[in-house]
This record gives structure tokens, sequence and C-alpha cells, in this order.
């Protein structure tokens, strides 16, 4: 007997999201405190390393190259993350303090200068029959542009919220994000094939990882007393705004790369790609910048991952059952038929053959013996 299912399709249930949650809870209950929260940050500090190896050892550098082809969708793509969704950001300014919190709006434009996802990007562009491989470069080569462009524009848009573009934040960027990545190519050669084979198991590494940084971040957030300063009316505000932001990308991505002359399976690409922010490079960037301000600054990027989940997951569906694109119409072209695409061109008027000689009549029967 078949069961129906307890939620509908269209509702993702992410079980990654419910387990930060319940990390945010443990942190909540039993924070890192005194010597186990030294330990805990170093653990954190090396698992942040491990994340930007494996990113680096897993991205293949001849499938970005190949996709280099497309540098108009990519440029299009690079644009939305680190051009508009930051515009949109510094126009939320006005929403404080009014909707948001000061510290609230910190995470919320750090939350518009995180590159794009490539997993969810990917899977999202496959349902709705977008361009797949299209997808993959693009959301590769925002995660890389995103180790540099992401702190540099935090630095710069940000300010006192990460405490400036000093020469320490400059090395630790380096040290923790730039150079494990580096480090992961220069060996892809080598472990790349073990990493592939094994991207199950590494799964866990780098969900395991997060969750580390998440445990962090939060127990920092409530021994210094920060989660007073959040009331669940603030919270109520942040997911309108973040909804708003949301629906504007989206709307921006489609209409906007349709004006810019895209097809409908580019136009898919770029809507997915350009709307979306990554939680798994997000989060390990707020713990080195912001440090222990890091529990609301990623508040507002958690928020958005999980409500990004469930609307494109429907959007996803819809585009999917939207009609293959028309073939020309026959009364609108220059003599070509359209039932098939390599057909020679037939006039209407072609008058039919005349017949052969003999044809149509019956042969006599052999005289009889």
């Amino acid at each position: 007997m078949n069961r129906r299912p307890l939620l509908p399709s269209w509702l993702p249930v992410d079980g990654y999201v419910l387990a930060l949650l319940g990390t945010v809870g443990l942190a909540a209950l039993l924070p890192a405190s005194g010597a186990v929260a030294t330990v805990a940050e170093a653990a954190a500090t090396g698992a942040v390393a491990l994340l930007f190896f494996l990113y680096g050892a897993r991205l293949s550098t001849r499938e970005a190259l190949d996709g280099v082809r497309h540098w108009r969708l990519h440029l299009t793509v690079l644009g939305c993350t680190f051009l508009v969704f930051p515009l949109l950001g510094l126009a939320a300014r006005g929403l404080v303090p009014a909707v948001l919190t000061p510290q609230l709006y910190s995470g919320f434009l750090f939350l518009c200068l995180v590159p794009s996802t490539i997993q969810s990007s990917i899977a999202f562009t496959s349902i709705a029959r977008g361009n797949v491989p299209a997808a993959i470069c693009a959301g590769s080569f925002s995660s890389l542009a995103g180790i540099v462009l992401t702190p540099l524009l935090a630095a710069a848009l940000l300010g006192g919220s990460t405490g400036g573009l000093s020469a320490d934040a400059l090395l630790r960027i380096v040290l923790q994000l730039l150079v494990p990545f580096l480090l992961g190519q220069l060996l892809r050669p080598w472990v790349g094939g073990f990493l592939t084979r094994r991207k199950k198991v590494l799964g866990y590494v780098d969900r395991g990882s997060i969750l580390l940084v998440v445990y962090t971040a939060f127990s920092q957030g409530v021994v210094a007393g920060v989660w007073h300063l959040v009331t669940p009316g603030r919270l109520a505000l942040l997911l309108a705004a973040e909804a708003v932001l949301l629906a504007l990308m989206l709307a921006l991505t489609w209409y906007g790369a349709g004006k810019l002359g895209f097809g409908r399976a580019d136009r898919i690409a770029i809507q997915f790609a350009g709307s979306k922010k990554s939680l798994a490079a997000g989060l390990p960037m707020a713990s080195v910048l912001f440090g222990a301000h890091a529990s609301l600054a990623v508040l507002p990027l958690m928020l958005f991952h999980q409500m990004q989940l469930m609307v494109c997951a429907v959007l996803a569906r819809r585009r999917a059952r939207d009609p293959e694109p028309p073939e020309p119409d026959a009364t609108t072209t220059t003599g070509t038929e359209t039932a098939g695409a390599h057909a020679a061109p037939v006039p209407a008027s072609t008058p039919a053959p005349a017949p052969l000689p003999g044809a149509g009549r019956i042969a006599p029967p052999p005289p009889p013996r």
C-alpha cells in the first residue's frame, strides 16, 4: 500500500538545516567557554582550512576552462552576485533601525556579499531543464571569485563590523582561505581521484566542519550575551526583508537575462545561480571576518539559505512544466516546412506529377492455349 507523504512534495525538508538549528540549540544550552572554547576555536580554524582545501582539490580546472566560452553568462552571474546583491544590501541601510538593528543589518549586508551556491544551483537548473554545464561553471567561478571578493567587499562596506582591512585580517584570510584552496588546486592531480571516489564521505566532512564553525560562533554569541539583542519581532522583520530581497533577485535575474538576449536554458541557469547565496562558503568566511560577532552575522545567511531552497524548489518544478519553445510557424516562414528540421522547401502550389505512360491501365489476359 502506498503511503501519502506527510509534507507536500514542493516543501523540501532539508536535514542539514535541521542539523544547523540543532547545533544552534546546543550552543544555546551548552556554550563552549574557557579552555573548551579555546579548543573549539582551534578546531574550527583547522576545519575552515580543511574545507577550503577540499574546495580547491575538487574544483576541476578543465571544466572551468571549458566553460569560459559562456563568458557572457558567467559575467552576468558574477554581476548579480557581487554587484546587484551588494547594491541592494546597501539600499537596505534605510531599514535601520525601524526594521533591522545595526547588528542584523551587518549580517544582512554580509549575506549580499557571499558567493553563489554550486550544488543547489546545479540541482534546480537540472530540474527546470536549464543549461546544467553553464550552472556548474557559473557556480564554480562564483565560489572562486568569492574567496577574494567577499573579504574585500566586507572590509570596504562593513568597515568597523569586521575590524577593518588590517594587515592581520589580510594575513588570516590568506592563511585560512586562499592558501588551502591553492594547495588543493596544486595537489588535485594526485588527490582528485581519491576525493571523487569518496565524495559521499567527504560530504560529511564538509558539513561537519561547518557545524563546528556554527557551534563555535554561536557559543561566543551566547557567552557575550548578544542574543538578548534579538527578539521574535525582529526575526520576523528580518525574514520579511529577506523575502523581498529574494523576490527582487529572482525577478531581476529572469527578466534581465531575457532583456540581454539569453535563451530559456541560459536564463534558468542565470536565475538559479545568480539569485542564491552559499551557506557553506559564507559561514567559514564570517568566522574569520567577524570573530566573536559572527553569530549575529551569520543568522541572516542561515535564514536566507532555507528560504531560497524552498522557493527555488517550487520555482524549478514550475519551470519544468513550461512548454518547450515553439517551432517556427509555417505561415510565417518563407516556404519551409516545420515538420522536419532538414526538409527541403516545397512550394505550396506544386502541381501533381504527370502519370507515366500506361499507368492506370489493366493489362489484358494472356491468350488461351
